[in-house]
């Protein structure tokens, strides 16, 4: 389903209907065919991500998720999910507070925070854990809600 179809078939949210204290979560399975994919795009091959053998050397003991693989996560549910298509962020920031092994499972969570009406822009509080229930990355984005309006 296109993004416009998406948007079409559900209701979105807009900057009138949302409201501070409302939240969205997902989870994600992070494959090394994830991370992997990510390392080829991006260019980032640190062997902290891609090598089992340096991984295992480091005080971590095993390849990590990119960091900013994690916050990719978060643009997806911006753009996605909550509020959805329509969505523009305009600054999302975030501090990396725990490593994430691959093949494991993250819960993304952002949560309504303020809502900036000069601009009738919202700020959300992002936020990843890991599989053991951990944060591993907080932060927050802002972004211009969906019209609601859907494609002309």
């Amino acid at each position: 389903m296109s993004a416009a179809e998406l948007a079409q078939s559900k209701e979105l949210p807009t900057y009138e209907s949302m409201k501070i204290g409302e939240s969205f979560a997902t989870h994600r399975f992070v494959s090394e065919e994830d991370v992997l994919t990510f390392a080829r795009i991006t260019g980032d091959d640190n062997p902290i991500h891609v090598d089992a053998e340096y991984a295992a050397q480091t005080p971590f003991g095993f390849r990590i998720v990119h960091g900013v693989f994690l916050l990719a996560l978060i643009s997806k549910v911006l753009g996605h999910d909550f509020p959805g298509p329509g969505c523009v962020a305009t600054n999302i920031s975030c501090r990396f507070l725990r490593a994430v092994p691959i093949n494991s499972r993250v819960k993304v969570e952002v949560k309504v925070s303020e809502k900036l009406e000069k601009r009738r822009q919202v700020k959300v509080g992002t936020y990843i854990y890991n599989d053991a229930g951990k944060l591993a990355m907080a932060g927050e984005a802002v972004f211009i809600p969906p019209t609601g309006e859907g494609p002309a």
